[in-house]
């Protein structure tokens, strides 16, 4: 039996398979209950339904980088080692946050903490992206550090786009052979436009009838979304939404994600509280007749041989078997129960 990997590769859109949330944590006791949490999580779902990206940018005290670096190198690795902890044996996914490209820190960032936990990374987040030719430079010291610590294949990087000049060139950041995933930083994104875009652009309005603009009407905001996910699509990267802000208001949440998800074309989402979690979680999941749907119609393609076939009176191809595979991956990224005969594709 061919694998639907094997057989329905080809489409942009599928070329990278990542958890739907990505959740960040700056502060030592966040980040150790976040990682809690993730194991919590997985054995609750049966997988790994979100990332957890301990964060340097933003968690670092002014002067404690070092310090904060070697904290973070201690708890992915501390995560790493309790893989046999977590139910079924499922390896936790960790990343981190280092210091923006033109940062005093940011090589120092890489030195240490790919450097001291290379091998247990699932990628690292490059903020402040503006150029390919950061990549390059990110690319290049994180393989020196990873190749220091005896990493054999090459250390996934995503990256923040976070200005107007970044979202111009993120057709060819997206292109770079390197970056896995691209993410939208939407508040230095609206501060970067010396007070052109209102505040109200960095939130969500509280009524669709609200005068003020918000990060789902604002034309500049939407724009730039909607730039960095055709760029991704195009690529085969994975396009990652920007935070909400707003993040005891667990409706608002769940909202923006479906929006992101159902209208923008995201297939992934921040989060930046445990609360917000859960939301993004339903919000990317497919519907349950949908899980259904796909199920039948890929195990009667594959007992076609992947031939066409008929099924409800709909004729269904490679075209709409690649659709549907992408929907039991993003039921099986959210948890969600999957029908018998689908379930054996995620246990291989």
């Amino acid at each position: 039996m061919r694998h639907p990997r094997e057989v329905l590769l080809g489409a942009q859109a599928a070329a990278v398979s990542l958890p739907v949330c990505d959740h960040y944590s700056g502060v030592e006791a966040r980040m150790i209950k976040s990682l809690a949490l993730q194991a919590e999580m997985s054995a609750e779902f049966g997988a790994c339904v979100f990332d957890v990206t301990l964060d340097c940018e933003d968690g670092a005290p002014v002067g404690g980088e070092k310090d904060h670096a070697n904290m973070v190198v201690a708890l992915v690795n501390q995560a790493h080692l309790a893989t046999k902890n977590i139910a079924f044996g499922m390896t936790p996914r960790v990343a981190a946050r280092v210091h923006a490209v033109d940062h005093p820190a940011f090589e120092q960032d890489l030195g240490i903490i790919v450097g001291g936990a290379a091998a247990a990374l699932c990628h690292v987040m490059i903020p402040k992206v503006e150029t390919v030719a950061d990549v390059d430079r990110a690319a290049r010291l994180v393989d020196q550090a990873a190749c220091r610590s005896g990493r054999s294949h090459p250390l996934p990087l995503h990256v923040l786009i976070e200005s107007p000049a970044s979202v111009h060139r993120a057709f060819e950041i997206a292109a770079h052979p390197r970056v896995q995933s691209l993410s939208f930083g939407l508040m230095d994104f609206v501060s970067s436009h010396g007070g052109a875009i209102p505040a109200s652009a960095m939130g969500i309005a509280a009524s669709p009838d609200a005068d003020d603009l918000d990060q789902f009407s604002h034309p500049l905001v939407l724009r730039a979304k909607l730039e960095i996910a055709s760029a991704c699509h195009a690529q085969g990267k994975v396009p990652s939404h920007c935070v909400v802000t707003e993040f005891s208001d667990t409706a608002a949440v769940q909202a923006a994600a479906t929006r992101a998800c159902r209208a923008l074309g995201y297939t992934r989402m921040w989060s930046i509280h445990p609360a917000q979690i859960r939301p993004i979680l339903e919000a990317f999941a497919p519907q349950a007749q949908e899980i259904e749907l796909a199920a039948n119609i890929m195990a009667a393609a594959e007992k076609a041989d992947w031939a066409p076939i008929s099924l409800g009176g709909k004729l269904h191809d490679r075209a709409s078997y690649r659709y549907f595979w992408q929907v039991l991956e993003r039921a099986h990224q959210t948890g969600r129960r999957l029908p018998d005969e689908a379930r054996f594709y995620f246990s291989v």
